[in-house]
């Protein structure tokens, strides 16, 4: 890692929320940059930071081609808050026109987690799923699998594989001799999982977008290395328009016109040229100058903002040759939503956080002994006001119970002005709260019929 204080760890406990040195750290991109069409309050409030090439995605929405969602759960544990925040964000994305994938990580749950395979079904079914269509996912657009039922992706994990090292993952993961082997092959069949809807059966080439907290980039990072280094075709910036360089790797060197020997078949190297400049002219563009002894075709007419349809194009060239053909995947970051406590939320420390299949009379209890904000007497807070951004009850509004910006707002500056006491910013959450979960554990009722339909597309 480049600087050590700052840590990333999809199975840790504890994670760093300076937002602003992960960002430059490990070089995702900040949202300020991005027009949002019709933004979620995570999107209006900050609370997703973050994205990698997110503008891809939001391309096909203005354009109406298709992209797809993917979305995973751990069937170990009780649905909690922090849960919601993320399908929260891919029934947003569904709602701009993306298919949902969600992967029940049961394989993982089993062999790190010891849950056995029965368990983690109905664990995934009656806990998540259930939850899944009360929050508004549409059946229609959702499917869910198991690990241990869709070979493919244990297939693809496999494949992928070939193109990592330990010396990687101990890079991105931190493992070294002590790590047991069920968390080495665990990123790679997550990486099997986030890319396999672009396979052909799955729905075809198109961007996948991962919605998840900061703490999971680790698997993004690695998903992405994997697929870029599967590409025959690569894109870049040249000094002049774009450039595509031929990638000649151990399982496509026939195609590329590499003898048993060695040397080059012209022949077949002049073929493959002529597909790539086919490939790309049929996107209009004309002055292509192609150089099959450098493995090279530049595209002098051609701005960064052709690179997405010339790296498709060429995507779907690779996989008519026997490629995979694989797309990076797109990915956004939402902020940390703090546990009752003040530390991270966990579905092991039921006091951390609330659950979805809490009653309010449980939701009630925590809340009022939840980590406060405000001052050690009423004459202080009077005086010196309370700080919304430790407290606990305030952030729940923010990230999941309040819809109404200007009242946030509202209640924000007269908390910090002290003319809102903390138990009363409690009460607050706590009215909230329960209009929530009320209304939730009602659709559960309404929508449970539903959930059978989740596992049939």
């Amino acid at each position: 890692m480049m600087n050590e204080d700052v840590v990333i760890d999809p199975w840790g406990s504890s994670q760093s929320t300076d937002y602003s040195r992960i960002i430059d750290q490990f070089g995702l991109s900040s949202m300020d940059s991005l027009k949002i069409p019709n933004p979620s309050k995570l999107h209006r409030r900050g609370i997703v930071f973050a994205h990698r090439e997110l503008d891809t995605i939001l391309h096909c929405q203005n354009q109406g081609n298709p992209f797809g969602v993917l979305t995973g759960l751990m069937p170990s544990g009780r649905m909690h808050l922090g849960h919601s925040m993320v399908i929260e964000q891919v029934e947003w994305f569904q709602n701009q026109g993306g298919d949902v994938t969600i992967a029940v990580a049961d394989l993982e749950s089993n062999a790190t987690r010891g849950v056995s395979l029965e368990e983690g079904r109905k664990i995934a079914t009656e806990e998540y799923v259930a939850n899944y269509v009360a929050l508004g996912l549409d059946p229609s657009k959702t499917n869910v699998y198991f690990q241990s039922e869709r070979s493919v992706v244990q297939r693809l994990g496999f494949q992928l594989g070939k193109r990592t090292n330990l010396s990687e993952f101990e890079a991105i993961y931190g493992f070294d001799g002590g790590t047991n082997l069920a968390h080495v092959q665990a990123p790679l069949v997550q990486a099997g999982d986030i890319l396999h809807p672009q396979l052909d059966e799955y729905g075809g080439l198109r961007p996948i977008v991962v919605p998840v907290g900061v703490d999971q980039d680790p698997h993004l990072r690695l998903t992405r290395g994997l697929a870029s280094k599967t590409n025959w075709f690569n894109v870049n910036d040249a000094k002049v328009g774009l450039q595509v360089g031929v990638s000649i790797q151990e399982d496509n060197q026939s195609v590329m016109g590499v003898e048993p020997n060695g040397r080059v078949n012209k022949d077949v190297q002049a073929n493959l040229f002529s597909k790539i400049v086919n490939s790309i002219s049929s996107l209009g563009f004309s002055d292509i100058n192609s150089n099959p002894k450098h493995g090279t075709v530049n595209i002098p007419g051609a701005t960064s903002k052709d690179k997405y349809s010339i790296k498709m194009n060429l995507l779907s060239l690779e996989r008519e040759l026997g490629g995979f053909g694989l797309l990076s995947p797109s990915s956004t970051y939402h902020r940390f939503a703090v546990g009752m406590t003040g530390d991270k939320m966990s579905s092991s420390k039921p006091k951390t956080t609330l659950f979805l299949n809490d009653d309010v009379v449980t939701a009630e209890k925590k809340i009022k002994k939840s980590f406060s904000g405000g001052q050690a007497t009423i004459e202080e807070h009077r005086r010196l006001g309370g700080d919304p951004d430790k407290d606990v009850a305030y952030q729940y509004m923010m990230y999941f119970f309040e819809n109404d910006d200007d009242y946030l707002s509202e209640i924000n500056q007269e908390y910090r002005a002290g003319k809102i006491l903390a138990g009363e910013m409690k009460q607050l959450c706590i009215d909230r709260a329960t209009e929530w979960l009320t209304e939730l554990s009602e659709k559960r009722d309404e929508t449970s019929h539903l959930v059978k339909d989740f596992f049939e597309n």
